[in-house]
């Protein structure tokens, strides 16, 4: 395994068998690769198999079959786990314990000497923003804040990867600011910290790279960038009048070539204008919009400057790209339908 990778994990599948039953796939074949130091978000509707890799990481269940290894062990080695913090989706510690003593109880778990224990566990209580709560008990906690001592908790090993699945759950938007802010200062103590969350906006503040699981299978992996490949671009956007379509049309080069209406037009959008710059990046004039399918800001400047001696007035100029929730439709629905794609993995099983 590469020292530049936290988790390496191939052909890793998973089956639910039954008793005299078919069995449930809920992996059918991971490919998945996280960085040493990064922030790391697995996405991917209910049932597409998310909390069951999680759980296969963490050695709670086996997996049907695996090759792969986590901090250099093989999946399933127990050993990894010294050096990672976990905190599950439905966590419930127990409500008759101190937040401090909830903190002080994993760290001990994790082998955890008790004067290290006291020091890391003041510390991370004001980490997360939870001192003067220190010695409530959690039966008066909100939710927001059981999660808030759920990272505590997961951090008092001091461990180099962290997972955490749906760590914002019934957190208020200030307390998921704060934890976003937690994760930015453990991925600058070099922490790799991996998310399994349902709050796409969430993820795409935070991480470096998102894998989008679909059907038991990565559907998609890597930074936004690179699965965004082929869909940036820039967005125009002028007053609108009576011939802004004519204005924008007019600001194109010449050498600019018009498509015709393809199987998928929508007359409902009133596209003025679908084509082709000289240079083969695609336009799409809407009503008072115009989108460029270019990368670079000197690319949209002589249109720009064409528009402005047509005495346009220009409103809006700026990049565009889908967004990970653009991804996340994108992957979930079915190409040849367009209907979104049902719950749970495949039916067949390669397990």
């Amino acid at each position: 395994m590469s020292t530049d990778l936290a988790i390496d994990l191939n052909h890793v599948a998973k089956t639910y068998k039954r008793l005299l039953r078919k069995g449930t796939p809920a992996l059918r074949g991971i490919e998945m690769k996280v960085h040493r130091g990064e922030v790391f978000g697995l996405l991917g509707p209910n049932g597409a198999g998310k909390s069951t890799l999680v759980k296969i990481l963490m050695t709670v269940i086996k997996p049907s079959k695996c090759q792969g290894q986590m901090l250099g062990y093989r999946i399933g080695n127990k050993a990894a786990l010294t050096d990672v913090g976990y905190l599950p989706e439905h966590h419930s510690f127990p409500g008759y314990l101190t937040g401090g003593q909830v903190i002080d109880f994993f760290g001990a778990m994790a082998g955890v000497d008790r004067r290290t224990r006291k020091k890391r566990a003041g510390e991370l209580l004001e980490l997360v923003g939870m001192s003067d709560w220190s010695k409530r008990k959690l039966r008066s906690y909100s939710k927001g804040m059981r999660q808030r001592i759920g990272i505590a908790q997961s951090l008092i090993n001091d461990p180099d990867l962290i997972l955490l699945d749906e760590p914002t759950d019934g957190v208020d938007p200030v307390g998921r600011r704060d934890i976003r802010d937690v994760i930015e200062r453990l991925k600058d103590q070099n922490k790799t910290i991996f998310i399994n969350s349902h709050l796409l906006s969430e993820l795409e503040m935070v991480c470096d790279r998102v894998a989008i699981l679909v059907k038991g299978v990565v559907a998609q992996q890597g930074t936004l960038d690179e699965l965004t490949e082929g869909q940036r671009g820039y967005l125009i956007r002028v007053a609108e009048t009576d011939d802004a379509i004519d204005l924008l049309r007019n600001a194109l080069p010449e050498a600019s070539r018009q498509l015709p209406p393809g199987d998928d037009a929508n007359p409902a959008k009133r596209i003025g204008f679908r084509g082709l710059l000289p240079s083969g990046e695609s336009i799409e004039i809407e009503r008072n919009v115009l989108r460029l399918g270019v990368t670079e800001p000197e690319q949209i400047q002589p249109i720009v400057d064409q528009i402005r001696q047509r005495a346009g007035v220009i409103n809006e100029i700026r990049a565009i790209r889908p967004s990970l929730e653009d991804l996340f439709m994108q992957a979930v629905t079915d190409p040849h339908t367009g209907e979104t794609l049902t719950p749970g993995a495949a039916e067949r099983s390669d397990a």
